[in-house]
């Protein structure tokens, strides 16, 4: 394991053992849940970022901020649903 991971790792731990840092991680579950769906959706399809951006009529940017977090909107969700030849489902589980 290289040193930056092992720091990276370190530090998350330490944030997550305090109370306030592990609720601020835990808010950011449902927009890290979209971006990994969006990820494992286009590396499914064999698709890079560009690809999939003029797929859906988008810039590259925009897919990397989408999945780097960014909570998009359900217009966008469909565009890239459709894009990957998928639909997009919201479920609650």
């Amino acid at each position: 394991m290289s040193t930056q991971t092992h720091a990276f790792k370190d530090m998350k731990s330490e944030f997550l053992a305090d109370p306030k840092g592990k609720a601020a991680y835990d808010a950011l579950a449902p927009e890290y849940a979209v971006a990994s769906a969006m990820i494992k959706a286009r590396a499914d399809a064999g698709l890079t970022q560009a690809e999939l951006a003029e797929k859906a009529g988008m810039t590259q940017a925009q897919v990397s901020r989408l999945e780097s977090g960014q909570w998009p909107t359900p217009a966008t969700i469909e565009k890239l649903a459709r894009a990957l030849g998928k639909r997009a489902e919201l479920r609650f589980v």
